[in-house]
């Protein structure tokens, strides 16, 4: 499912680069698609509402497979770029909300006893798509840019065969007392995924900036992004291990240290502390993740379950395209220093809530 995601802003700048003669062009099918997806993901989710949810879900999947693969029949015809944009954004359009089903079928497949190890699986092998997928797509892409797409589009529709059948995966009809699906309790995980994605997005795009700062040739800037991968990779490998739900103290430890990790890389005073840093951010990433997914999970009312999924998507793009604007519009230190900010809001809101949650009567 993740695969496509991952290995578009390489792919789409290779296809890009004969077309218009600038790599960075492909930005803008990606951009189209990540906005799409911002504005599409709980309307769309909410429209499945009366369907089976695995067949709802692969009805979005087949609109993302077919609008990737007109992408790979353009770039064969060296179509414009701004057919290519159109065919991102029906993609995008559908990603969040198929990423809120994918999660909210989980529940109907998985014990819930062994939720948290199949979150973290989950967590790991998604990182492990968006290490192996820009390297996959810079070697086929090297052969041909179109064949790189046309296997990015059959990887991501693969769950259209690996997703079994489940007659009982339905939600429960909304009731009046189901309430509204934004709240305090949601907006408080909604923020902090937003920070963490910041946070992380700053990293991965900032990664050619930050090695360029440092006087290293761009190819270095793999440094900081493989050192946030692998030990995203820990991270969940260490959920699946322990297989507990973490308490709110130590979710603020979490997000502490990767408040303090955010700020490591912000200092930029070696290379070895901000590859340090960025270790740690992603260390607390899979942790912090799961813990969002499993506590909106129980805030969210049955019927709204793929939305608040949807939202969480949501939240987390939001926090990429946060930093990309501020790696465009700004320099690299305010860009980082932001990432910092918004976890340290983070941690400070979260740590809040729990100390007026113990006063409590």
């Amino acid at each position: 499912m993740s695969a496509p995601q991952a290995a578009a802003p390489i792919v789409f700048a290779l296809v890009a680069l004969p077309l218009t003669g600038d790599a960075k062009s492909g930005a803008a099918i990606v951009m189209t698609m990540t906005v799409a997806q911002v504005l599409g993901a709980v309307p769309v989710a909410r429209l499945g509402r009366a369907y089976n949810a695995v067949t709802y879900l692969k009805f979005l999947i087949t609109i993302r497979t077919l609008a990737l693969a007109i992408i790979a029949v353009l770039a064969v015809c060296e179509a414009p770029l701004v057919w290519m944009v159109v065919a991102g954004a029906a993609a995008g359009l559908v990603n969040g909300a198929a990423s809120g089903y994918m999660r909210s079928v989980l529940n109907y497949i998985v014990e819930p006893a062994r939720l948290l190890k199949a979150l973290g699986i989950a967590a790991t092998l998604n990182e492990l798509a968006f290490v192996a997928a820009p390297v996959a797509a810079s070697l086929l892409g090297a052969l041909s840019p179109p064949l790189a797409i046309g296997v990015m589009t059959f990887l991501g529709g693969a769950p259209l065969l690996l997703i079994p059948r489940l007659p009982h995966a339905r939600a429960n009809a909304p009731v009046a007392a189901d309430g509204t699906l934004i709240k305090p309790s949601t907006l408080l995980w909604l923020f902090c995924a937003m920070a963490g994605g910041s946070a992380v997005g700053v990293i991965e795009v900032g990664a050619v900036a930050l090695a360029l700062d440092f006087g290293f040739k761009p190819e270095l800037g793999i440094i900081f992004t493989v050192a946030l991968c692998i030990a995203s990779v820990c991270g969940g490998v260490w959920v699946s291990v322990r297989n507990r739900l973490a308490r709110r103290g130590t979710v603020i430890l979490l997000l502490a240290a990767a408040t303090t990790g955010a700020m490591l890389v912000s200092l930029r005073h070696s290379v070895e502390l901000s590859a340090l840093g960025c270790a740690i951010v992603g260390l607390m990433i899979a942790p912090l993740g799961t813990y969002y997914s499993v506590v909106l999970d129980g805030l969210s009312p049955p019927s709204k379950r793929a939305e608040i999924f949807a939202l969480l998507r949501t939240a987390n793009s939001i926090g990429i395209i946060s930093s990309s604007a501020m790696l465009t519009w700004t320099s690299l230190p305010s860009a980082l220093i932001a990432g910092a900010a918004f976890l340290l809001i983070a941690t400070l809101a979260t740590t809040a809530v729990a100390l007026h949650s113990a006063r409590a009567p």
